[in-house]
């Protein structure tokens, strides 16, 4: 209870600063795998402190941001993001994607803003704080763990194992286990290996439900009991020593241990959220895996508080997300005559959670972007067809090459259906995809790292505060 009374004071204290003084607006960044976390935020932060490339952000075009410039976190538990060095590895003469987010990390922006319109004339410029915190997309998904037992959970985790190629030695192992027996400490090490062997085959399969995410990143908490369970079959009256029974008290311990603290000391302080969304990807990856991209996201909303920030609101009950922008990264892997598609697809994608969200209070949008921009476009002939292509450097080879990824359709609810019916595979295209290094920069002075789109995101998630 003194916990919590002091953690409301402080909220309190922090509320009137920021309303009255200097404003703080605090910006989730998460994804889903390989859909380019870091090079988001990088970009992001290179392209506000230099705006050349920002016409879509209306306090840059308009000319009212006088400056922009890093200041030391306000957290002083969590790492601070390396934006230094991984925007050197953007930038160096052979430039390479840098490492991805493995960890929280946090990064202050403060912009110096002259007002627009009536107050123009009549208060001089002030300043606002941009807090950009990064996190895996991983423990996103474990939110919605807090609102569900280890029986709902099991059972889910086990409906979706059924249809993945990658679970099936997990499965096996899960079937041959018995429940209701007394448990042992190698029984289960064995099933909870098995469990996250699955998880990362999962994930690099292009499946996006990969609860719990700690599997995959876990720290120092690696093999500790927490870490340390596995989805079993619903069992009657499972005696206090089975084998079940310590699952669920590992899978409650988790949740309490793990899950909680973050919400309470990180997302629950968030105003604005971005979630990068590696669309493509998935598509590449066959129906099944938009399907699961598809629950995925209506998971995501399920751990957001949606709802309007009002003052009152802010000071007594705490911070709610108040605008949500899912984005499909790696556009540039597209000609833009197929961008307005891509865009189609992630609303059609987000339509339920977005749905919800807008219920709840919530602004959302959906955009097709490229938070660096990898290739150049570039239209050649082949066997009599005009192909719309992309030319960039390849990742694995280092060699130039054009490359044609196949037409989105025209209407999303082909892929939406095909994947609903749990079809297997594209009945009538084959999406293709490849992965890129990026390209070497010459920036002029005042630009930031070409992008498509950036200027746009940054206009929903802080435009209104500037």
């Amino acid at each position: 209870m003194a916990d919590g009374l002091t953690r409301g004071f402080d909220a309190v204290g922090n509320t009137l600063s920021e309303t009255f003084f200097e404003p703080v607006i605090r910006i989730g960044v998460t994804g889903l795998a390989r859909s380019g976390k870091t090079v988001f935020i990088t970009s992001l932060v290179a392209n506000l402190m230099d705006r050349g490339r920002m016409p879509g952000l209306v306090a840059a075009a308009e000319g009212r941001i006088e400056a922009a410039f890093l200041q030391p976190q306000p957290d002083n538990t969590v790492p601070r993001f390396d934006f230094e060095e991984h925007l050197a590895a953007l930038t160096a003469s052979q430039p390479h994607w840098p490492d991805s987010t493995r960890t929280i990390s946090e990064l202050r922006l403060s912009l110096r803003v002259r007002p627009a319109g009536m107050l123009a004339g009549l208060t001089g410029p002030r300043t606002i704080h941009v807090d950009i915190v990064d996190y895996p997309g991983e423990w996103l998904l474990d939110l919605a763990l807090m609102d569900k037992s280890y029986a709902e959970w099991a059972a889910q985790a086990l409906g979706a194992m059924q249809t993945r190629p990658a679970a099936d030695g997990a499965l096996a192992l899960i079937r041959s286990t018995d429940p209701a027996a007394d448990w042992d400490d190698p029984q289960i090490k064995a099933l909870a290996a098995a469990f996250t062997g699955y998880l990362g085959a999962a994930r690099d399969a292009g499946y996006t439900g990969i609860a719990p995410g700690r599997f995959l990143l876990p720290g120092a908490m690696e093999g500790s009991p927490a870490l340390t369970f596995t989805p079993l079959p619903a069992t009657d009256r499972p005696g206090r020593h089975s084998l079940w029974r310590e699952m669920e008290r590992r899978y409650d311990a988790y949740r309490r241990e793990v899950v909680t603290p973050f919400f309470r000391d990180h997302f629950s302080r968030i105003d604005r959220q971005i979630v990068l969304v590696d669309a493509l990807g998935a598509i590449h990856s066959g129906p099944r895996a938009v399907a699961d991209l598809q629950e995925t996201m209506t998971e995501i909303l399920s751990a957001f508080r949606p709802g309007r920030n009002a003052f009152l609101t802010r000071l007594l009950r705490g911070r709610r997300v108040e605008k949500i922008l899912f984005a499909a990264t790696k556009a540039d892997h597209l000609h833009h005559s197929q961008h307005a598609r891509l865009t189609a697809i992630m609303e059609a994608l987000t339509r339920t959670a977005r749905d919800r969200a807008r219920f709840e209070g919530a602004e959302t949008q959906a955009l097709a972007i490229a938070a660096l921009r990898a290739t150049v476009e570039e239209t050649r002939e082949h066997a009599g067809d005009t192909l719309d292509c992309v030319r960039g450097t390849l990742l694995d080879s280092g060699k130039q090459a054009a490359f044609y990824p196949g037409t989105l359709p025209e209407n999303p609810s082909a892929l939406i259906s095909a994947a609903q019916k749990g079809q297997e595979a594209w009945l009538d295209q084959d999406y293709q995809i490849m992965k890129f290094a990026p390209a070497p920069l010459t920036l002029r002075a005042g630009d930031g790292p070409p992008h498509i789109r950036l200027d746009r995101a940054a206009q929903f998630l802080i435009g209104d505060k500037l």
